[in-house]
C-alpha cells in the first residue's frame, strides 16, 4: 500500500518540477528584460532626438539655401547692368523681375526675393505685391542675417523671415547703401514642416525663440508647450537635449535642437509611456505565454499519468506477482490506447506460462524476465516525456515541421531499441540508430552538432546491438549538456589487420587524468562496485570483451582541445574485421 501511494504522488512530482523549472526561467527573463528595457528605452530616446536634429538639419539647409538667393541675384549680369544704367527703362525692370521669380520659385519653399535701389526709390519683386513700390522706408537698417518680423503686403499679417545684403557691404541703413537685395519667407512654410513631422511620428513639434512668438504646427497643445517653455526651454543650453518632464500627471520625453541658421529651438514631446509600451507589451505577452504553458504542463502531466503511469502501474504490479509466483492474476484495466494491446499480451502471455507451467516453466520464465528487462533498460522514460513534451508544444505552437521531424525520428529510434529477434546488426544499422537520436536530442536542446563520418567498407561489418547509442547518450548527458553554449559530437572510424575501431569524441567539460584512470578501474569491477558508474558504458565494454575478446572494449581519453574521447574496439571477424565504437562520456 505504501508503494501505491508513493505512485499516485507522480502526478505532484511532475508538477513540482515543471514549476520549479519554469521559475529560474522567470527569474532569467525578469532580469534580462528589466536590462533589454533600460538598453531599448535609452535607444528610442536617442533614435526620437535624432529625428528631431534630422528634421532640424532639413529646415537649417533650406534656410542656408535661401540665404544665397541675394547672393545670386547680386551676381547676374541682369541686375548688374540695370544698376549700373541711369534711367527708367520698363523693359529692363521687366526682365529683372523676370530673374528675380524664376530664382524664388527655385527652392522647395515659398519666399519672395526683393531688389531696392534706394537712391532711385525703385522696387522689384517677385511679390508682386510689392514689386513697384516707391514708399519703400530707406530709414530702416539692414537685416544682415535672419531676422523675425511681420510681412503686411498682402493684406494680413504673417510671420515672416527675412534676410539682406547690401552694395556697399558695410552699409547699416537702406539710406546709406547704392542698392539692397532682400529675401523672406513665411513661416507657414516651417509649420507645414512641423505638420508633415507630427503626421509621421506622432508628436507635437514647435519652434521658440524667447524673443518671439512661438511657431507651432497646425494642432499644438498649448497647454503642454507653455509648461515646456517656461521649465525646459526658458533655462536651455548648448546645441541639443533631452529631459523628462511631468505635464497633468503624464511624463513626458522633451527633446530639444537649436538651429544653426535662425538660432531657434525645435522642441518635442511624446507620452514615455508611448517609448516603454512595446516593451511593456511584450512582458505581458510573456508572462501569459509561460502561464499558459504551465496550465499546459499540468493538464499534459496529468493526461500523461493517467495514460501511461496508470497502465505502467498496472503492468508493473502484474509482473511483481507474476514474479511471486501467482500466475493465476490477471490485469482488468481498460485505458483506451495502446497498452490495452499489451495488457492483452500479458494476460495471454501470463495464460500461457500458467498453462505451460510444468514444461519448461523456469527456462521460459526466465527468458520472458530477461526480454521485459532488457527492454525497460532500454526505454529511458524521462527522454520519452521530454520528446513527447516538445512534440505537445510544437504542436501548440503550429510548428508541423519540428512535430513530423520529431515523430520519425522517435519511432525509429524506438522500433530499433525494442527489436529484440536480431542482436547481431550492423554499423550501419547502430549508426541510424545514433543520427535519429541525435536528431532527437538536436531538436530538443537547439545547440548540439555532430558529424558522422564512418567508412562504408565499416558501415558493413557486424556488432552487436545498442554498442553505440549508451555511449552518445553519456556523452550528451555528462559532457555538452552541463556545457555553456552546447557542444558538438563527431564520430569517425579506423581499421588495421586486427582491429576495427569507431571513435566518439565531444567537445564537453572533459575529466581529469585521475578521474580518466578511476573510470578504467571501474571498467573491470564488478556490478555491485560499480552501480554509480552507468550500466549501459559497463555493459557495453562487458559485451565487447566477452564476444570478442582480446584487448576489446572501450578506452577513454581527454581530447587535446576539451571533452572526452571514447574508443570502442573489437578484433575483426572473418579475415581480420575491426570495429571502433564511440567516444562518450560515463553515465
Amino acid at each position: 500500500m505504501q508503494r501505491l501511494r508513493g505512485r499516485l504522488s507522480i502526478f505532484s512530482k511532475i508538477v513540482i518540477t515543471t514549476v520549479l523549472l519554469l521559475i529560474p526561467i522567470l527569474l532569467l527573463y525578469s532580469y534580462s528584460n528589466r536590462i533589454a528595457s533600460n538598453v531599448v528605452e535609452k535607444q528610442v530616446r536617442l533614435s526620437h532626438l535624432s529625428q528631431l536634429t534630422f528634421l532640424m538639419n532639413q529646415m537649417d539647409s533650406i534656410i542656408e539655401n535661401l540665404s544665397m538667393f541675394p547672393v545670386i541675384i547680386s551676381y547676374d549680369p541682369y541686375i548688374r547692368e540695370f544698376i549700373s544704367v541711369t534711367g527708367e527703362s520698363l523693359k529692363a525692370q521687366a526682365r529683372v523681375t523676370e530673374k528675380l521669380s524664376l530664382q524664388s520659385v527655385s527652392s522647395a519653399w515659398s519666399n519672395d526675393l526683393t531688389f531696392v535701389l534706394p537712391g532711385e526709390k525703385k522696387v522689384l519683386s517677385s511679390n508682386i505685391y510689392i514689386n513697384g513700390t516707391k514708399n519703400w522706408p530707406v530709414d530702416r537698417p539692414i537685416s544682415q542675417v535672419w531676422q523675425y518680423d511681420e510681412d503686411r503686403s498682402r493684406g494680413f499679417p504673417a510671420g515672416t523671415f527675412i534676410r539682406e545684403i547690401s552694395e556697399p557691404a558695410n552699409a547699416i541703413t537702406y539710406a546709406e547703401s547704392d542698392a539692397v537685395f532682400q529675401v523672406r519667407f513665411p513661416v507657414q512654410n516651417m509649420s507645414d514642416m512641423l505638420d508633415a513631422y507630427k503626421k509621421e511620428n506622432r508628436s507635437d513639434p514647435f519652434l521658440y525663440h524667447p524673443d518671439y512668438k512661438t511657431i507651432p504646427n497646425s494642432t499644438l497643445g498649448t497647454s503642454a508647450a507653455d509648461s515646456i517653455i517656461r521649465n525646459i526651454l526658458d533655462h536651455a543650453s548648448g546645441t541639443s537635449g533631452q529631459q523628462t518632464i511631468r505635464i497633468e500627471q503624464q511624463r513626458y520625453l522633451v527633446s530639444y535642437v537649436k538651429s544653426r541658421q535662425l538660432g531657434w529651438y525645435l522642441a518635442d514631446y511624446v507620452p514615455v509611456e508611448r517609448i516603454v509600451s512595446p516593451i511593456m507589451s511584450a512582458r505581458n505577452w510573456f508572462y501569459s505565454s509561460i502561464a499558459l504553458l504551465l496550465m499546459m504542463s499540468v493538464i499534459a502531466s496529468f493526461l500523461l499519468y493517467r495514460n501511461v503511469q496508470i497502465p505502467l502501474r498496472k503492468m508493473i504490479r502484474g509482473v511483481q506477482r507474476m514474479k511471486d509466483g501467482d500466475l493465476s492474476w490477471r490485469i482488468h484495466y481498460k485505458s483506451k490506447s495502446e497498452f490495452d494491446d499489451l495488457i492483452r499480451h500479458y494476460n495471454e502471455m501470463a495464460e500461457q506460462i500458467q498453462r505451460l507451467i510444468e514444461d519448461v516453466y523456469t527456462e521460459k520464465l526466465r527468458s520472458r524476465d530477461a526480454t521485459v528487462k532488457q527492454l525497460q533498460s532500454q526505454i529511458n522514460p524521462h527522454f520519452l516525456y521530454n520528446s513527447l513534451f516538445f512534440i505537445i508544444n510544437s504542436a501548440m505552437m503550429d510548428d508541423r515541421d519540428a512535430v513530423i521531424a520529431m515523430t520519425e525520428n522517435l519511432s525509429a529510434y524506438y522500433r530499433y531499441t525494442t527489436k529484440v529477434e536480431n542482436q547481431q546488426v550492423t554499423v550501419a544499422d547502430e549508426l541510424d540508430l545514433v543520427r535519429h537520436y541525435l536528431n532527437i536530442h538536436h531538436l530538443r536542446m537547439g545547440r548540439l552538432e555532430y558529424s558522422i563520418r564512418v567508412s562504408d567498407k565499416m558501415r558493413c561489418e557486424p556488432v552487436p546491438r545498442l554498442i553505440l547509442q549508451p555511449l552518445v547518450e553519456n556523452a550528451i548527458i555528462h559532457g555538452i549538456e552541463p556545457r555553456v553554449g552546447g557542444g558538438k559530437i563527431v564520430i569517425t572510424d579506423e581499421q588495421d589487420d586486427q582491429y576495427n575501431r569507431i571513435i566518439v569524441s565531444d567537445n564537453g567539460v572533459g575529466l581529469s587524468e585521475a578521474e580518466l584512470e578511476q573510470l578504467h578501474q571501474k571498467l573491470e569491477q564488478h556490478d555491485s562496485v560499480t552501480e554509480e558508474l552507468g550500466s549501459g558504458t559497463r555493459n557495453v565494454h562487458q559485451r565487447l570483451r566477452y564476444q570478442f575478446g582480446g584487448d576489446s572494449g572501450l578506452k577513454f581519453r581527454n581530447a587535446p582541445d576539451g571533452g572526452l574521447i571514447v574508443t570502442v574496439t573489437w578484433t575483426r571477424n572473418n579475415g581480420g574485421k575491426s570495429f571502433v565504437i564511440g567516444e562518450g562520456r560515463m553515465g
